[in-house]
């Protein structure tokens, strides 16, 4: 199947619409670009254009990224710094941008998600319950000592 071609500006109007839908990284928005073969310049013109006009905005996207993936998916710290790291996000904009999670809501979050996978193990003894709990809330990113803490005042 023949790709079909476009213009600069319909190129140009694709990629504001792609970050209007949601915010974007820079890494996104490139990745984008490659899928209709622009030269440098092009991609330099479209970059800035967006930048410009505050369509792509890194801060605005680490922020928004930080609270979805706390309040929506319930992901810890850890899990979310990795994944902005691979999206090509500086670690002083994360670490700066990591305020988006209200401490109390963390601690409450742990809390919650270890309450709730804890009751839903069966047939085990406390400590392989207890075990199995504290990896999946590892596993969704939350801090080894945080879990620690936070269930040692449960028990």
């Amino acid at each position: 199947m023949e790709k079909k071609s476009y213009t600069f500006d319909e190129i140009k109007q694709k990629i504001v619409n792609y970050c209007v839908y949601q915010d974007r990284c820079h890494a996104e928005v490139e990745q984008k670009m490659r899928d209709f073969l622009l030269i440098p310049e092009a991609k330099d013109e479209i970059f800035l254009y967006l930048i410009k006009e505050n369509y792509l905005n890194e801060e605005r996207f680490t922020r928004s990224y930080i609270r979805g993936k706390f309040y929506i998916k319930h992901w810890g710290r850890t899990k979310i710094k990795m994944n902005l790291k691979m999206k090509g996000i500086n670690e002083k904009l994360i670490s700066n941008s990591m305020d988006e999670i209200d401490e109390s809501d963390y601690e409450k979050t742990v809390v919650k998600l270890y309450q709730n996978y804890f009751s839903s193990q069966k047939g085990l003894q406390e400590y392989q319950k207890k075990s199995k709990t504290i990896k999946h809330l590892l596993s969704k990113g939350y801090e080894y000592e945080i879990i620690i803490n936070l269930i040692n005042i449960e028990d």
